[in-house]
């Protein structure tokens, strides 16, 4: 996995999804940049306890978000089609200019979270 950041103006927010019967949680934050002629959207997925991190945004903040990058391959069963995924996991973020006022400090996840086959809907 590799690690950069992205800086963007907070588009959206979601709530919290909890997913499965183990209870995995995910929360979606979109943020947009104007890089020339049209908007760029970009997801990034809070997961686990980074979802209570995402409290702390709100529309039309400036953030920078540390990030990594995750891929996964998936094959419902050996004569189907192959699909790989790919996402971008939420590790911190920084406020750079608030919509509201921001929380003492960068908010921060102590350790990565650990997946287990199955545990990741899609």
């Amino acid at each position: 996995m590799s690690e950069a950041t992205v800086e963007g103006v907070v588009h959206l927010v979601e709530e919290t999804k909890t997913y499965g019967q183990k209870g995995f949680r995910k929360r979606l934050v979109v943020l947009e940049q104007s890089n020339g002629r049209f908007p760029n959207f970009i997801p990034l997925e809070f997961i686990q306890d980074g979802c209570d991190m995402a409290d702390d945004i709100s529309a039309g903040d400036t953030i920078e978000v540390k990030y990594r990058l995750s891929g996964r391959k998936w094959q419902r069963d050996a004569n189907s089609e192959v699909k790989y995924f790919l996402s971008a996991e939420a590790i911190s973020f920084t406020s750079k200019g608030s919509a509201t006022p921001a929380a003492d400090g960068p908010p921060t996840m102590d350790e990565p979270p650990v997946y287990e086959d199955g545990d990741i809907p899609f």
